[in-house]
């Protein structure tokens, strides 16, 4: 189990980027070499980012992406959801079906606690704030 993937890690460090450069359109070119991630995989990520309207694309000379709100409004735990949906360590799914157990579970009711606790901390971070940290 992962609990950040690999497609919302690169999405938070583009963003950092971008952020760094506050209105800047920026390339994909110019990302692609700074951070090291492959450009079909990162074109990917921008686009998706773009249709959640986290990011504004430009078209033509010049063009490339650039925050389509300040850094200090994107949060971490809403590019979970983009590109990893609802936060859950434990879908309790047993081939396909859902657990007949899942509502006496008391692991599940351990989970709970742990997802709690776990969005309580990565609610709040911003792009902002990892970028004042780094």
């Amino acid at each position: 189990m992962k609990l950040i993937t690999r497609d919302t890690d690169y999405a938070v460090r583009a963003l950092c980027y971008m952020a760094k450069r506050r209105d800047e359109v920026v390339s994909v070119t110019q990302l692609v070499k700074s951070l090291k991630i492959p450009q079909p995989f990162l074109r990917k990520i921008l686009q998706t980012l773009n249709q959640a309207g986290i990011l504004e694309s430009q078209k033509g000379v010049g063009g490339g992406f650039k925050l389509a709100r300040p850094s200090g409004d994107i949060y971490l735990f809403d590019l979970i959801r983009v590109f990893q949906g609802d936060f859950e360590l434990n879908e309790c799914m047993f081939k396909k079906k859902l657990c007949p157990n899942r509502t006496t579970c008391s692991l599940r009711e351990r989970l709970e606690v742990i997802e709690k606790y776990a969005v309580s901390q990565l609610e709040p971070v911003t792009i902002a704030e990892l970028v004042k940290e780094r």
